[in-house]
């Protein structure tokens, strides 16, 4: 069975399928999250670089909540020991979870008086809520005192965990989405070796796709069980590409219902529509990939381990960077996965311990071991991929991806259900026939709603 980005069973969610290609991504649970009803950030989580660490001995002893993304459990667990052996430092790996909802949900317990974890996963749409909870400190001075400079992290990943000055979490299983396709299918329909550089040039694709009589099912479909997971995410490709997007960059000013992003979102409607070279799928495009059914897909780098295991000797996967669309080609690739963050109320030894086995986790040498293990990004400037690339050579494709990241909208990622709420609004247009413009009119006002209630009160 494959794995998905949060670790789950990827039978279980799906995303975007196109037949062309699919868009898959993590499974949201059926809850909604932890709340955002905790008092503003407090200055002293505001205070420049945290609190102070001076005179601080670490823990020998240490825990890190992980639900552990991309079957991540065993590779995980022997960094764990290889950092005692060096440090002397025991850190308990404690399953807290098998989706990032699922290690959210624990953490938000914790803070009415359970254990708090030393370390604790953080997902790209998670983080924000414990900023604004003050449940989270600024790494700063404890990174600083633990020796870990992040010069060396990849500048669009550490971005990610940014705001108002300061650095929230460091990246660890950290992913694009990338573009997978059966090369034995590309091959037989006529088409290039490669990716389409744009959706248009998948659109005059996709009719060749069809009409190869292996890839009968392989068309464009939108699936509906996973409509309600992480549309959000992949979507942004689309939008972007069009010169839209669920909001401004590096702003709450939302931009769903702008011109540029109705184009975008009816050009997906009319995929199923009007041109009818997409459906409506009711497996995920990841395993109808897997499974010869699917021409192409659109998934997490997080997964490229699994599928090709899955895969095997049936046929070759090949992968190539995002398609852009009319108005930009680039950047037009959001990241995604997770990073990991420090609790606020634990003692500051154990927090000094846990900034150690951060450096640790993801020093130059452990990111590529776990890239390999696993599919996920190096997140190091300086990490020796060399070795990687010959075992792998897809994951080079991957990685040259990230020099054309862009950072996630952040109606997307900071506003609490909002990627929920995007995620029905496009179930809706693909799914039950809903106009396009009247959808995007009306999750503009439930996200301004969002934000009104529940990110503006806390921000200070």
């Amino acid at each position: 069975m494959l794995h998905d980005i949060s670790g789950r069973a990827l039978s279980r969610r799906s995303l975007l399928g196109l037949a062309g290609i699919g868009v898959s991504a993590a499974a949201l649970t059926a809850c909604s999250g932890p709340s955002t009803t905790a008092t503003a950030a407090s200055a002293s989580s505001s205070a420049s670089g945290g609190p102070s660490f001076t005179g601080v001995t670490p823990a020998k002893s240490i825990s890190f909540w992980s639900n552990h993304p991309g079957g991540s459990q065993a590779v995980t667990q022997s960094i764990i020991d290889a950092f005692k052996k060096q440090s002397g430092i025991t850190v308990k790996l404690v399953t807290a979870g098998s989706s990032y909802e699922d290690v959210a949900q624990k953490f938000q317990s914790a803070q009415a008086g359970g254990q708090l974890p030393d370390l604790v996963v953080l997902s790209d749409v998670w983080w924000f809520r414990y900023f604004m909870q003050d449940s989270i400190i600024p790494l700063g001075n404890v990174l600083k005192a633990a020796g870990l400079s992040l010069s060396d992290y990849r500048p669009g990943l550490v971005a990610d965990y940014q705001y108002k000055g300061e650095q929230w979490a460091v990246p660890w299983a950290r992913s694009t989405p990338l573009f997978y396709y059966n090369k034995s299918h590309f091959k037989a329909a006529g088409l290039p070796d490669r990716a389409p550089a744009t959706w248009a040039e998948f659109a005059a694709w996709a009719p060749k796709l069809m009409a190869v009589k292996a890839a009968t099912k392989a068309k464009y479909a939108y699936e509906v069980p996973a409509l309600a997971d992480y549309a959000g995410w992949t979507l942004q490709n689309i939008l972007w590409g069009y010169g839209g997007g669920w909001s401004k960059k590096d702003s709450f000013d939302i931009t769903c219902d702008s011109a540029a992003s109705i184009a975008a979102l009816q050009f997906v409607a009319d995929s199923v529509r009007r041109s009818k070279w997409a459906g409506v799928a009711s497996t995920a495009a990841i395993d109808d990939l897997a499974a010869g059914a699917c021409s192409s897909t659109i998934e997490s780098t997080g997964s490229l381990v699994g599928v090709q295991k899955a895969v095997g000797s049936r046929f070759e996967v090949g992968v190539g960077n995002l398609p852009g669309g009319p108005a930009a080609t680039r950047p037009v690739c959001p990241t995604g996965g997770c990073g990991v963050g420090i609790p606020k109320g634990i003692d500051k030894s154990r927090q000094l311990a846990a900034a150690k086995f951060i450096a640790f986790l993801t020093n130059p040498q452990n990111t590529v071991t776990f890239s390999g293990a696993t599919g996920y990004l190096p997140v190091r400037t300086s990490a020796d991929t060399s070795g990687l690339l010959a075992k792998n050579p897809l994951i080079g494709t991957a990685i040259s991806q990230l020099d054309v990241i862009r950072t996630q909208d952040w109606a997307r990622v900071f506003m609490p259900g909002a990627d929920q709420e995007m995620a029905k609004s496009v179930a809706a247009i693909v799914s039950q026939g809903a106009e396009v413009s009247t959808t995007m009119k009306a999750l503009r006002t439930t996200l301004e709603g969002i934000y009104t209630s529940q990110v503006k009160p806390h921000l200070g």
